[in-house]
């Protein structure tokens, strides 16, 4: 299993959501990470920027709590949430793509974070095998546009996954997804059925699941990153451009040089990908995915799930 050696290694996976995560919080992150040698794992979602249709989330379960908590407005500005509503959805991989190709030049991975972001998290239960290969078609197509090359990696938005959409990916022959939480990287199933696709779960909660979560505030945010922290498995944080790289990037920064003191080694996921899948799939675990709530964030998320003999 990757991460046995005793050395501790994290992954920072970047989630680019938006036209203001793309355009704002890239290129600071771009610029923190060269300051601390940092090698991330980027995915920017290639479609629509429909932020503003999130407002249908009311309904669900913590929204209001999350929302309370978070301060969305100061975290996304007035302009995001309006977007695909009051104004007009940007289509973000057609924004900045010298951003984009300057993200690969300075040594980061960049995927795919699907094409539509809210209507995948919102509604792929609702979609068939034929739309969501549409959306994952949409993004490559606009991603081979910006770049000349193909994406070797998908993370799900709102890490929402199912059979229909394992099975897409399993067509399309990515070296990897992260579409999941959970602890290690493993072969999925879901009801029975194994699919062919490594998956690679972010393991660490986001920050805005610990943000004013039992009023924690500053570092004390920090410090539970820290306390995940495991030497014994490959560690996995997920980061939004919009939030680390513009309204949080200080107290992000912050963590960068805790890691430092820590010894962290830093890699990037298609390294690990390669790593585990270099002799085949037969020496990975497989697990369980199913929806299950997680502390901090409204609704239910893809899992990772093993029994006590995994």
């Amino acid at each position: 299993m990757w991460g046995d050696g005793g050395v501790l290694q994290l992954a920072i996976k970047v989630d680019v959501d938006t036209a203001i995560g793309l355009k704002e919080g890239v290129p600071t992150l771009l610029a923190l990470f060269r300051r601390h040698a940092v090698a991330a794992s980027f995915f920017v979602a290639f479609g629509p920027d429909n932020s503003g249709k999130a407002i249908r989330r009311l309904f669900k379960r913590g929204f209001l709590h999350k929302m309370w908590r978070t301060n969305p407005l100061r975290m996304y500005g007035l302009k995001t949430l309006l977007c695909g509503t009051f104004l007009p959805p940007p289509i973000i991989g057609e924004l900045a793509p010298e951003l984009l190709r300057e993200v690969v030049d300075q040594g980061h991975e960049l995927g795919l974070h699907g094409f539509d972001h809210v209507l995948w998290q919102d509604r792929l239960e609702r979609l068939g095998e034929v739309a969501i290969a549409r959306e994952i078609e949409g993004a490559i197509a606009t991603y081979v546009k910006a770049l000349k090359a193909s994406p070797q990696s998908f993370a799900a938005p709102g890490w929402q996954a199912n059979r229909a959409s394992l099975a897409v990916q399993d067509r399309q022959g990515f070296l990897y997804c992260s579409d999941t939480r959970g602890g290690f990287p493993f072969m999925p199933t879901v009801q029975g059925h194994g699919y062919q696709t490594l998956q690679i779960p972010t393991t660490l909660p986001t920050l805005d699941e610990v943000l004013g979560l039992d009023g924690r505030r500053g570092e004390r945010v920090n410090d539970v990153f820290l306390s995940h922290l495991r030497s014994d498995r490959l560690n996995v944080h997920t980061i939004h451009a919009e939030v680390e790289g513009r309204a949080q990037r200080h107290l992000f920064e912050s963590l960068l040089r805790r890691l430092e003191c820590r010894g962290v080694t830093y890699v990037k996921l298609c390294h690990v990908a390669e790593a585990l899948l270099r002799h085949g799939t037969d020496h990975i675990p497989r697990a369980a995915i199913q929806p299950r709530p997680i502390p901090g964030r409204a609704g239910k998320v893809a899992c990772q799930v093993v029994d006590d003999r995994t």
